[in-house]
């Protein structure tokens, strides 16, 4: 997103909550999750979700190989959800593609997205709209997965 309207953070236990995140002040909502971890209880992202992109497969920290399969339901202009394979401390993506789901309601969607080799053990699937008018991101689903 490029510049975000961000929420206020909702507690959920003790370490944890989630903040809403907007690309505008009337745009969509993702929802993004965080805890505290570590010896230093510093806070860390663990996903992020949005109403109009459920991914089915893969789970949160399922190990994956190249491809993995990408199943769900979404919603978005043309059908068209973004998709990234993501490694843990880099901002270039292993692999990307496209899945195409509904373009007016939620429908299904199944793809499979290649992906060059991780050299760490974690990262994370990425889904994600982007606007017709300017390209920015509107809305995301994050999942933590393994490499393996």
């Amino acid at each position: 997103m490029v510049d975000p309207v961000v929420g206020q953070f909702l507690q959920g236990d003790s370490r944890s909550g989630e903040v809403p995140v907007q690309p505008s002040a009337t745009g969509p909502v993702t929802t993004v999750l965080v805890r505290q971890l570590g010896s230093d209880n510093s806070w860390w992202v663990l996903g992020a979700g949005t109403a109009s992109i459920n991914l089915s497969a893969p789970v949160w920290n399922a190990a994956i190989s190249s491809p993995v399969t990408l199943t769900g339901t979404s919603v978005a202009y043309e059908g068209t959800v973004q998709t990234q394979v993501r490694q843990d401390d880099t901002t270039k993506p292993l692999g990307e593609g496209y899945v195409t789901g509904g373009s007016t309601a939620m429908g299904p969607f199944s793809g499979s997205l290649a992906f060059t080799k991780a050299t760490v053990k974690y990262g994370a699937v990425v889904l994600y709209t982007t606007s017709a008018e300017n390209g920015a991101v509107m809305e995301a689903s994050v999942i933590r997965v393994q490499f393996g």
